[in-house]
């Protein structure tokens, strides 16, 4: 996506970050943005972001997202590939935790160039919405272009998704919507859900 004319704003270019792109409505994912492309971010109306590096956020980029009310969920993910470091499973399970939480919606993930680390989060999001495993890997190969690595589409491919179930203690997800529309996430409380099933007192 190149630059973006905003009309209401007398015409000023609005400028993405390098390699975004919709995810799906609600959730973005990105390289990392920098204090140039916040114009165009603030047009999304963020609530979050997720951010798949260990190195701290830079103060200016933490003030812009302070001043716009959009939370930071920082997962730090070692990216080296000299000696390559494995995705920790743990740590991803808890940035999926995250987004597909849509009280956290509308959100964007990155990384340093939203591929690698973005990719493998994007991927297990798509097991968790049943995509079949070729589609799965065939868009992260697509986001990740000639740099695409074999042991990032192993990781996508070994990840138990069953263990998202493990961790959500309070909310019950469904999904909703079919058609040319992506796949939306609802959430609701387990409170309301298990009232809703409580056998009711009958007067004798």
């Amino acid at each position: 996506m190149g630059l973006i004319v905003d009309d209401d704003n007398d015409g000023e270019l609005l400028i993405p970050p390098p390699n975004f792109s919709m995810v799906e409505d609600g959730i973005y994912r990105s390289r990392f943005p920098q204090l140039e492309n916040f114009r165009f971010l603030s047009t999304l109306n963020l609530r979050s972001i997720i951010y798949l590096c260990p190195e701290p956020y830079p103060e200016d980029n933490l003030k812009s997202l302070e001043s716009n009310n959009i939370k930071l969920f920082q997962f730090g993910i070692q990216g080296k590939t000299d000696p390559p470091t494995p995705m920790p499973k743990d740590t991803v399970l808890n940035a999926l935790r995250v987004l597909v939480d849509v009280r956290n919606h509308p959100i964007l993930i990155h990384c340093k160039r939203g591929k690698h680390r973005t990719g493998c989060l994007v991927g297990c999001l798509r097991k968790v919405q049943n995509w079949c495993l070729s589609s799965v890997l065939e868009e992260y190969q697509k986001c990740a272009g000639l740099k695409w690595r074999q042991r990032d589409l192993k990781f996508i491919e070994d990840f138990d998704v069953l263990r998202l179930k493990q961790c959500l203690y309070s909310i019950i997800y469904q999904y909703n919507g079919y058609g040319l529309k992506r796949r939306k996430l609802l959430c609701q409380d387990e409170n309301v859900v298990q009232d809703q099933h409580k056998p009711q007192a009958t007067k004798g």
